[in-house]
């Protein structure tokens, strides 16, 4: 019985995605959330549906291990992904570095994929796999141009319509015969040919005989805020539809005040001076928004999961807490649709920090910032809060779940 292909898959995503602007946050596009992944976990969800792929690799930034880790967390594609790579300065030395680093054990085949094109369809890789075992050198995916291209000069006037004939708008992946395309890329490292786009304009500079099959349209590449937008209401109309389970859950938290220097609330620290006590990081926020989801899962709560009495839970981050909520909700294929936070003190004050609140919370749960809400009020000197003797917090969290 002949032994099957080897085919790996890269996985490029070691840009800083400078044109999507500030809108969505300060990190890099491929991890920014979408669905309650980042995109290139989705990214690496649909590349690990091709069957045929025996190996995942992912090119990342040096500055991007945490955030890398933090996204794969929780992805079950076994041991075809292998550990990252570290890319360079531009996409193109990226691959190179991917590539070497694939070339340790050579597979047959490589499919080179954008981080940010999550929507890939298992169909469009069985295509481009179906062409290379034809023998093709080189096939990438693409879909015909139906818009009239107008070339403009500098000041705007149109000095040429584009026949659009025969011209094709390309996509990934692009999948290559692998030791040509490495030797295709050192050679055009060697010889400084930097300002290529795409592999497929590397494979043709090399004299490659390069193959379109056609793709879907729906494989967008997530480059503006437009695109996030669209790919947000698309998973939104895709996912949420399967998840007509919805479930509502509360929590409430209190922690007193001790001397120290800061607070702990929604993720950051808040410069104060008392500290909040408590087994661990005495997170009041977190833990409310913690035992919410809990409730809304009807899975006990922070308590029957982090014992205090535990001494390992000494002094934890909150954050641990949290994200083994927001694990138990993907686990039974479920999403965290809303996040309410209601915190009750007199001191500190909470409105300069709401927004990193937000955000940190959004960071955590994998969620949008816009499903997030933080809010604050005293309660008129009323009480242990309002007597400053300590903190309270309500939360409320709103899960969708798969029909059992």
């Amino acid at each position: 019985m002949p032994t099957p292909p080897r085919i790996a898959a890269l996985l490029v995503a070691a840009g800083r995605g400078t044109r999507m602007g500030a809108a969505h946050g300060s990190a890099p596009k491929q991890y920014l959330p979408l669905g309650g992944h980042a995109i290139l976990a989705k990214s690496l969800q649909s590349l690990a549906a091709a069957a045929r792929i025996s190996k995942i690799l992912t090119v990342i930034h040096a500055d991007d291990g945490e955030a890398y880790e933090e996204a794969v967390d929780g992805l079950y594609l076994g041991e075809r992904l292998t550990a990252p790579v570290y890319g360079g300065a531009t996409r193109q030395a990226s691959v190179l570095a991917g590539l070497e680093a694939l070339s340790a054990d050579t597979p047959d085949f490589v499919l080179v994929h954008d981080g940010v094109r999550p929507f890939v369809t298992a169909r469009t890789i069985d295509v481009i796999i179906d062409a290379l075992l034809a023998g093709k050198e080189a096939v990438l995916a693409a879909t015909p141009v139906v818009d009239t291209l107008k070339r403009v000069d500098e000041g705007g006037r149109i000095t040429h319509t584009v026949p659009r004939d025969a011209l094709w708008a390309a996509q990934t992946p692009q999948g290559f015969r692998f030791d040509p395309l490495l030797l295709a890329h050192r050679k055009a490292a060697a010889e400084g040919e930097t300002a290529f786009t795409d592999d497929a304009a590397v494979a043709e500079w090399a004299g490659l005989e390069v193959f379109v099959v056609e793709g879907e349209k729906d494989n967008m590449k997530i480059t503006t805020t437009d695109d996030m937008t669209s790919a947000q209401n698309r998973v939104a109309r895709e996912d949420w539809a399967m998840l007509a389970d919805i479930r509502m859950g509360q929590g409430y938290d209190v922690h007193a005040f001790v001397e120290g220097d800061h607070v702990t609330l929604g993720g950051i620290d808040i410069s104060h001076d008392r500290r909040l006590s408590g087994h661990s990081d005495a997170d009041v926020a977190l833990h409310a928004i913690t035992d919410a989801i809990f409730g809304a899962l009807c899975d006990g709560d922070i308590g029957s999961h982090f014992p205090p009495s535990d001494p390992q839970w000494k002094g934890a981050a909150s954050d641990i807490f949290l994200r083994e909520a927001v694990n138990r909700v993907a686990k039974r294929g479920g999403v965290i649709a809303h996040l309410d936070l209601t915190i009750v003190c007199e001191a500190p004050k909470i409105g300069p920090h709401r927004e990193s609140m937000r955000a940190r919370i959004a960071q955590i749960c994998g969620m949008e910032i816009d499903r997030v809400a933080v809010k604050a009020t005293t309660s008129e000197r009323l009480g242990f809060t309002g007597r400053r003797e300590g903190i309270a917090a309500l939360a409320a969290a709103t899960v969708r779940l798969p029909l059992a």
